[in-house]
């Protein structure tokens, strides 16, 4: 699966693959992390004064230590893991009634938040305002008021301003100081996990645990930015830090007291696996008050489009912003999402129509072959694979009888196959045995375009059964057409051939199913949800 080398500057916590956050595993508990308004709290007595120098930053910088569970990738998108504890990131305050600034990464999706202020040995409870998942900022508000805060700079970053990041790297509870310039006013702004018109480049040292802390002025402790991102963005081996300019941030920030921006409400990131040929919007955890919670989505979905729209397809989240900047907050937003736990494709509307299966093909194939006879529905599914591990599908637990050598052509080519059923022989030579057959070839070795290749597959079986008819077929994974045919040899039996390529048409899957019972029209559409194909 690929991954990209930048972290989030941040919370070193459980989750983000390509998002710094250290987990510290532990158990520390606190009330449970609630959302609300703080107009009252938005403006603040600002007569304390703010910071106004560089020694007393310190004052204003605060450790967050978030607990909660986020779903990761395993090495793969079909396998992953859940991880549970602690995670740590860095935040400021803006305002002596509390108000703070952080990622968003750093807070959503998580359970609870502590905040730990320096000099003080008992940590804070913290609600959070609103986050923006584009701009990766996110608004808490402090229990009490009277804190010590700092000031945004109204500057505009110059290349060569010297700077100071603030925070705590890797977890550590010790406050950190490290120093730089500016060597960018102007960076672009896209990652795998936000969309940034765009960002300062700089080079004060962060790491994990720094995200959501202060970029300040040397000289007078204001914020130029708010530090996000770093790591070897280039593949050079040197490191690029990254933080969201001040006058990006400042209107942003003030949108946020008053609730989320430009959010569903995940904590997640853009991912593209090479193997699977699958890409989308990885989730790791989800703020149940929001409209992906309410939706239903869950850790460990990838969201794979958003208004038709495909995500993710760049590696970053440029088009899953896009859709939610040019849209109102509660506007209903369709979405189709591939749930591998269960091994479903699911669709549903942001505020609007819940998440159901995605239409079943076996109600396709009744309309155009007729029904079958009664039969009792497989109670389990197991996944089988090819000799060479290209093609993996679930089949029907009963279908135990499974050969995956590959199909052996004269001149010594060789495509990927596998086949299943209660019986392979029977099902290679009658059609009253239930059963099914994934074949893989690169599009090179099969050669055609797709409605040819599948007139030369079903032509065997086109003169024994009879002609359902043929349709395009797409399952947003892989593209061409299906041929529906019914009664075959005479037996009652249905059949279907798919033809289909990935998105640029790397190679040809070939798959037929054959059916006696409505059992194995419900078979079908699990082989349809769970053929993969890695070529």
């Amino acid at each position: 699966m690929k991954v990209t080398k930048m972290f989030a500057a941040g919370v070193a916590t459980l989750a983000l693959i390509a998002s710094a956050c250290g987990s510290s595993g532990g158990d520390e508990k606190s009330d449970d992390k609630s959302t609300s308004t703080a107009a009252d709290k938005s403006e603040g007595d600002k007569s304390s004064g703010a910071v106004s120098t560089i020694g007393d930053v310190e004052s204003a910088v605060v450790q967050i230590v978030a607990t909660g569970s986020f779903v990761e990738p395993d090495g793969s998108l079909a396998v992953s893991q859940t991880f549970e504890g602690s995670s740590r990131g860095t935040g400021f305050i803006i305002d002596p009634s509390g108000i703070v600034v952080t990622n968003n990464h750093v807070v959503t999706g998580n359970a609870t938040l502590k905040v730990h202020l320096s000099g003080e040995d008992k940590p804070v409870n913290a609600k959070v305002l609103g986050v923006s998942e584009c701009s990766d900022l996110a608004v808490i508000d402090l229990e009490g008021d009277g804190y010590p805060y700092l000031e945004w700079s109204n500057e505009a970053p110059k290349v060569g301003l010297e700077v100071r990041a603030a925070g705590f790297p890797l977890g550590d509870p010790e406050y950190t100081l490290t120093s730089g310039i500016i060597s960018k006013a102007e960076a672009a702004g896209d990652t795998n996990w936000a969309s940034v018109e765009h960002v300062v480049e700089h080079d004060a040292n962060i790491q994990p645990g720094n995200s959501g802390g202060p970029l300040v002025d040397a000289e007078t402790g204001k914020v130029v930015a708010v530090n996000y991102a770093g790591g070897d963005v280039g593949g050079t081996g040197t490191s690029q830090f990254f933080a969201i300019a001040s006058d990006l941030a400042q209107p942003l920030v003030e949108q946020l007291k008053e609730g989320d921006v430009d959010s569903l409400g995940i904590n997640g990131q853009a991912v593209y696996d090479s193997e699977l040929g699958i890409a989308g919007i990885w989730v790791s955890g989800v703020d149940t008050n929001s409209p992906a919670g309410e939706l239903g989505i869950q850790g460990g979905d990838l969201i794979e489009r958003i208004e038709g729209l495909s995500m993710g397809s760049d590696g970053t989240l440029a088009d899953y912003c896009d859709v939610l900047k040019s849209r109102n907050a509660d506007d209903k937003l369709s979405v189709q999402v591939l749930r591998f736990d269960e091994q479903l494709r699911l669709t549903g509307e942001f505020n609007g129509d819940e998440l159901e299966p995605s239409e079943s093909l076996a109600t396709e194939v009744v309309a155009q072959t007729g029904a079958l006879q009664s039969g009792m529905i497989y109670p389990n599914y197991v996944r089988v694979s090819d000799n060479s591990g290209v093609i993996s599908v679930e089949v029907p637990g009963e279908w135990s009888d499974v050969d995956g050598s590959p199909h052996q052509f004269d001149d010594g080519t060789q495509w990927a196959n596998v086949m299943a059923s209660p019986s392979v022989a029977g099902y290679e030579q009658q059609w009253d045995m239930p059963g099914v057959m994934v074949t893989a070839a690169s599009a090179a070795d099969v050669g055609g375009d797709l409605n040819s290749v599948l007139d030369a597959y079903a032509e065997g079986a086109m003169g024994a059964c009879t002609d359902g008819g043929r349709e395009v077929y797409d399952d947003t994974l892989y593209q061409g057409f299906i041929q529906y045919l019914g009664n075959c040899g005479g037996t009652g039996a249905s059949a279907v051939y798919i033809v289909a390529s990935p998105a640029g048409g790397s190679f040809v899957a070939l798959v037929q199913v054959q059916m006696v019972t409505d059992a194995d029209i419900l078979a079908l559409d699990k082989v349809i949800a769970t053929f993969m194909v890695n070529l």
